[in-house]
């Protein structure tokens, strides 16, 4: 039976599901954990930094250059696994770039709700500005990149009206945004597995997808997807760029080569790999 764009559960489920096509994906995480945590021994970088009230509403700051851009990192895994200690290697070319980084927990489903995720974030970023002076950060320098879910969350950043958020903070709160394999429109998610966590229903899906929510910000966006994603990954991606791209907004759509869903975060962290070098050249000064 045909449930969102004359697909059954089965091929959506293939095209949503990725944790099975990476051919040993728990050797990978063991790897990307260990990379990381050698990273973070001979990094500066301040663990655990507290933006809320929420047990997981931390960060980790990785300090580039002293009042230099700050990137906010926001990992995937579904809105409901994944961990900011997983992603740290991320952040290493952008510090030896003079970027600092902040990768950033927030709360899983099923424990909140999806839609309380985007207000986490939200309040990440409010008090990375609030507290740039203590930081050492630029805080009119702040983009957002994240990956997956993250790439969801990274578009939500950028349609939020900061002002309504916190008086105090500007418009162009964002100076620029790097979703990487965003989920763009959640709808057919509600048919698979993977809405064992969020548990969404459709109107749910559609009130928090960002293909349906228009940026509030002509800041430059950075649309990547790895060139072996799934016919529907790319279709998302370019679905947000053709809607919201404008002649003052420019939105950048980049397929890293020959790389998966997964292996498209090991090309970011090489300094000289095209998805690293169009990143920098938004996030940088």
């Amino acid at each position: 039976m045909a449930l969102y764009r004359g697909m059954d559960a089965e091929e959506l489920e293939f095209q949503y599901e990725l944790r099975n096509k990476e051919p040993d994906f728990d050797a990978l995480v063991v790897r990307w954990m260990e990379r990381c945590a050698a990273f973070r021994e001979e990094s500066d970088v301040a663990l655990d930094l507290r933006y809320g009230p929420a047990e997981r509403e931390v960060l980790d700051l990785f300090r580039g250059a002293e009042g230099g851009p700050v990137l906010v990192y926001i990992h995937g895994g579904y809105w409901q696994r994944g961990d900011k200690a997983m992603y740290s290697f991320v952040a290493e070319p952008f510090m030896k770039a003079g970027v600092n980084v902040s990768v950033i927990n927030y709360t899983l489903t099923p424990d909140c709700r999806l839609g309380d995720i985007a207000p986490q974030v939200r309040r990440a970023i409010t008090w990375l500005w609030h507290n740039a002076a203590d930081l050492k950060i630029d805080r009119e320098m702040i983009s957002v990149m994240g990956h997956s879910a993250g790439g969801h969350l990274t578009a939500m950043m950028m349609a939020t009206d900061w002002p309504a958020h916190d008086p105090a903070m500007p418009a162009d709160a964002i100076h620029a945004g790097v979703p990487i394999s965003g989920i763009f429109e959640l709808e057919p998610l509600v048919h698979t597995s993977i809405n064992q966590g969020p548990q969404m229903d459709v109107e749910e899906a559609k009130r928090e997808s960002p293909l349906f929510l228009a940026p509030t910000t002509d800041a430059p966006q950075l649309v990547v997807a790895g060139g072996n994603e799934t016919p529907e990954f790319k279709r998302q991606s370019d679905a947000y760029v053709e809607r919201y791209r404008t002649e003052n907004r420019v939105m950048e759509r980049h397929d890293v080569p020959n790389e998966n869903h997964f292996g498209e975060l090991e090309r970011l962290a090489e300094s000289d790999s095209e998805v690293f070098q169009r990143s920098i050249a938004l996030v940088g000064r």
